[in-house]
């Protein structure tokens, strides 16, 4: 799961503890603070996702990542709280994920990361809301709400753990560079000086 350098893949005995090790790496490498729950509950949406049957779904098309939009159509749609609660939490979980792990992945899609960023940060923030009135919800309520005012700070924790081991090529430091432009990701800010480029914010997107 991780890399020693050498370019050769080392497996991990425990994919959780895997997690929970990088996660609290990052948070400490990119200042970032949140709650024992918070990071518990990223850690567990990195472990349920390194699974790809618990991220794509089957639909008639084949297996597949079901469209943000889809999930915030399937919350809107629900016949109950609790399924409303179960579509925004998925899709607060998907879009953290996809955004955390597969930035570079965006550079040539339509849909990019400041995408992702918004939608679930809108998704944990409406989910924290809808949790806050019950006795049984108020706790993850403020698990969620912590996640939607932390969204951008957390993808960058998770780019974090996605490169730990990664050495950026010319392409890359341009993709860094429009990461940074559409979300002012401090993360890609930071990486981009220690590279030798100087970010300029002339234009630059405003969130």
């Amino acid at each position: 799961m991780s890399d020693d350098g050498s370019g050769t893949v080392v497996a991990v005995p425990n994919l959780r503890e895997f997690f929970h090790d990088s996660v609290q790496k990052a948070l400490r490498n990119q200042r970032v603070a949140v709650d024992d729950h918070t990071e518990h509950y990223v850690v567990n949406v990195l472990t349920m996702f390194a699974r790809s049957e618990e991220l794509y779904e089957r639909t008639p098309e084949g297996v597949r990542l079901k469209p943000l939009a889809h999930m915030l159509a399937d919350a809107s749609a629900a016949q109950s709280s609790q399924q409303r609660d179960e579509a925004l939490r998925r899709l607060g979980d998907v879009s953290l994920f996809i955004a955390g792990f597969f930035a570079q992945s965006f550079a040539r899609k339509l849909v990019d990361i400041d995408y992702h960023i918004a939608m679930g940060g809108r998704a944990y923030g409406t989910l924290a809301e809808n949790m806050r009135y019950s006795i049984r919800g108020q706790a993850f309520a403020t698990v969620f709400l912590e996640l939607a005012r932390k969204f951008q700070s957390l993808v960058d924790v998770l780019n974090d753990v996605a490169e730990m081991a990664y050495q950026h090529t010319d392409k890359d430091i341009l993709r860094l560079y429009e990461i940074w432009l559409k979300t002012g990701s401090p993360r890609a800010f930071a990486i981009l000086q220690r590279l030798g480029v100087a970010p300029v914010n002339a234009g630059r997107k405003e969130h």
